[in-house]
């Protein structure tokens, strides 16, 4: 994916208050920071937004923090609420390898959102649902560990469902086609997945958890 450079992110990112500059200052304090006990529930790869936004407006006591790591596309998410107030949603600017220096027994629900295939087999340890991260998650979890993943990528969700498998994981929910599902019902779109369902393409869902 080549990303548009945008000149003026960085400032804007560091400017915001929807932005945590120092995340690893909160590592188990999150609650802190929002200044209630509700159930926070964590994006990694939110992209320009469009998901992470939907959900805080339509959960607000649950509080919502997205993690992207390309400045150029998490500007798009501020720009996007800046004019807003939205005390349960918070935005980090790091890399998903971090997570767990970041995260400490906290996070309710996981969600993994049109994530980057890594479609070779000698990158495989790279996918947010390899067994590497799925044992980086378990320290970021709360209580229960419980993941939702959506994909336009048919063998990326097969390699995801062999994995949380192995991990065992149990499945809640699982479709092929998410938009003619029961599932769809609840349902908050991505940027992502609001172009490939006007493409007819099918979106693969599943909902797990141990």
């Amino acid at each position: 994916m080549r990303l548009k450079n945008v000149p003026y992110a960085k400032e804007k990112i560091n400017s915001s208050n929807y932005i945590i500059n120092e995340p690893k200052l909160y590592r188990g304090k999150f609650k802190n920071l929002f200044d209630n006990l509700n159930p926070i529930h964590l994006e990694i790869g939110t992209g320009k937004g469009d998901f992470i936004i939907g959900m805080a407006k339509k959960y607000p006591d649950i509080n919502f923090i997205g993690v992207e790591k390309y400045d150029s596309v998490l500007v798009r998410a501020i720009e996007k609420v800046e004019e807003d107030d939205i005390p349960n949603l918070k935005f980090i600017r790091a890399d998903a390898t971090w997570i767990e220096d970041i995260f400490s027994k906290e996070i309710d629900t996981l969600y993994l959102n049109f994530s980057d295939p890594w479609p070779k087999n000698r990158h495989e340890d790279r996918r947010l649902t390899s067994p590497i991260f799925l044992k980086r998650y378990d320290q970021i979890f709360k209580d229960r560990c419980h993941i939702v993943q959506k994909t336009d990528n048919q063998d990326l969700f097969t390699f995801s469902i062999i994995s949380f498998n192995n991990y065992n994981y149990k499945i809640n929910a699982l479709s092929f086609d998410l938009h003619k599902s029961i599932y769809v019902k609840d349902n908050v779109k991505t940027e992502y997945e609001k172009k490939f369902t006007l493409k007819g393409m099918p979106i693969y869902y599943i909902d797990v958890e141990k």
